[in-house]
């Protein structure tokens, strides 16, 4: 593994490039995904190949996920590398979990300025993947993973929460990386859920954009009226704000009847 300036590959800021250097986080997020012989393992954004590496010596097949073209030139040199040149936001994993055998170990550094757009893209696939273990900015992990009445609880929190059981794993500081980003990072073990099919995600989707669309206000004013104008009838406590109502609730709203 080598840093962006020894390997004569400068970070491009409009991939949001920070490419991991640090030998000793690299040895503890490979214990943490803990990859096996004959997984199918998709690494997005492998960069200078930090993860690329002792992934691979762990599963010996990996398909990697790089939009940076000169990138996808390099690790196409590597034997049992599997690489899609692409913009990970094109990319079907439902499609590409039936290609590769099975359900998905997806694994990344995302780059920080599309952290959450690829988060809700992985979210359509979730049935086709085993789990996600991603390097994010920490306060998105801390975001993801709270809990109803915190601060960090929000819109983020409910529409991924309702689909995974999201751990922080391993806080990673800036001088892990070249360059140094400007914030603390963390990564995020996902396991998905069973999948409850009386879930309208749609409906979800728009009830929790207007339960937050007014976080300080109680909720009467804004999703008590969307809930009169679609017709939802239940039993559902008005007085709170948006970041007081556990996932669970919201669920309860967005199911189809019968």
């Amino acid at each position: 593994m080598s840093s962006g300036s020894s390997s004569g590959h400068h970070a491009r800021k409009r991939f949001g490039q920070h490419f991991l250097t640090d030998h000793a986080v690299i040895d503890d997020i490979v214990r943490a995904i803990n990859p096996q012989p004959g997984q199918p393992l998709v690494e997005i954004g492998p960069g200078l190949g930090a993860l690329t590496g002792p992934l691979k010596e762990r599963c010996k097949a990996l398909t990697v996920i790089e939009l940076d073209r000169d990138l996808a030139v390099r690790l196409r040199r590597q034997v049992g590398l599997d690489v899609i040149e692409a913009d990970v936001l094109t990319v079907d994993f439902a499609a590409l979990a039936g290609r590769l055998g099975g359900p998905l170990r997806v694994v990344g550094n995302l780059p920080y300025n599309i952290s959450t757009p690829i988060l809700f893209h992985l979210l359509a696939s979730s049935e086709h993947v085993l789990d996600q273990h991603f390097m994010l900015q920490k306060e998105v992990v801390q975001r993801m993973a709270a809990a109803p009445g915190s601060k960090d609880y929000g819109r983020l929190s409910v529409m991924l929460q309702w689909r995974y059981r999201i751990e922080s794993v391993l806080d990673v500081p800036p001088e892990s990386f070249d360059p140094p980003p400007r914030v603390d990072s963390a990564v995020v073990r996902m396991e998905p859920l069973p999948l409850d099919t009386r879930v309208d995600a749609a409906r979800l989707s728009a009830l929790v954009a207007v339960a937050f669309s007014q976080r300080r206000k109680i909720l009467r004013g804004t999703l008590g009226r969307w809930m009169e104008q679609q017709g939802i009838d239940l039993p559902f406590d008005l007085t709170r704000r948006a970041e007081q109502v556990p996932v669970a609730e919201y669920l309860a709203l967005a199911r189809q009847p019968g």
